[in-house]
């Protein structure tokens, strides 16, 4: 049996998925690796095109029943998370990474009464110097590298999260398509969970795999943030990290955001 397995060009998704990708751990299936922009893998998901795949956790909302939600692989932050950055402290317009992405979801919520518009998330910082917007909502390396290119934090949206909740801010998940059977969502949750265990035993290894999709990091940059988005969530997300996805899509349905979730864990 082969999965088509996507994730994102980015550094923790490939640091996950190294092991996995070059056959170092064993599966009971064949790897086909599709990659995409998370906002990309989230539209994919939400028509069922794709067998396993990253997704953000406010496209889940949209997903539902179609996929289940493994307790490996997902991203999350503790008192951190997507930061909006600009150069006024109360902006109008501010850029956003995608319609499904966990960031828009948080800025709606953080920030309900500016306006927002998508721009591709590696263009987000460019457009906010020009100042074509006012601010906007930094994921992937740029949380980590903003302050390079002369911006300035408004909000640390994984802060504003935590003292909401007391909770993780629960970015992205790894999710595999319901209608191929628990059987074969319990293998994926294992192979994944076994390269991720590999990666984190042989760490140079994999970030030197992991260095390939760093878009200009040096090593240092890159293992840094590895760290923020592999973790103790990403081996096992346990009941804290399940309460949060429930509270943030929860509080988004409250709130007239979303429509109500239905969520499948395994």
């Amino acid at each position: 049996m082969e999965l088509v397995i996507g994730h994102s060009p980015d550094p923790d998704d490939a640091f996950m998925f190294y092991a996995l990708k070059k056959g170092l751990v064993k599966a009971p299936f064949r790897v086909r690796e599709f990659l995409a922009d998370i906002e990309t893998l989230n539209k994919l998901a939400i028509h069922e095109r794709i067998d396993v795949t990253a997704v953000s956790t406010h496209a889940m909302a949209y997903i539902g029943d179609k996929y289940f939600i493994l307790r490996v692989g997902a991203s999350m932050g503790l008192k951190y998370g997507p930061v909006v950055v600009g150069n006024t402290t109360r902006p109008e317009l501010v850029a956003v990474p995608g319609t499904y992405t966990t960031a828009t979801l948080l800025v709606k919520l953080a920030m309900p009464n500016v306006k927002i518009v998508e721009i591709p998330f590696d263009r987000i910082m460019d457009a906010v110097k020009a100042g074509i917007v006012d601010a906007g909502a930094l994921i992937h390396e740029g949380q980590i590298t903003y302050e390079r290119y002369g911006l300035k934090k408004i909000i640390d949206l994984g802060e504003w999260w935590y003292e909401e909740t007391k909770l993780p801010t629960p970015l992205g998940l790894d999710v595999v398509r319901s209608s191929l059977g628990i059987d074969v969502v319990r293998s994926v949750n294992d192979a994944l969970l076994e390269s991720t265990r590999y990666a984190m035993s042989h760490r140079e290894e994999a970030l030197a795999h992991a260095m390939e999709f760093s878009r200009g990091l040096n090593m240092g940059d890159t293992d840094r943030f590895v760290r923020m988005y592999v973790n103790e969530y990403t081996m096992d997300m346990g009941v804290e990290g399940e309460k949060a996805i429930k509270a943030l899509l929860e509080i988004g349905h409250e709130r007239g955001l979303l429509p109500e979730p239905r969520l499948l864990f395994v």
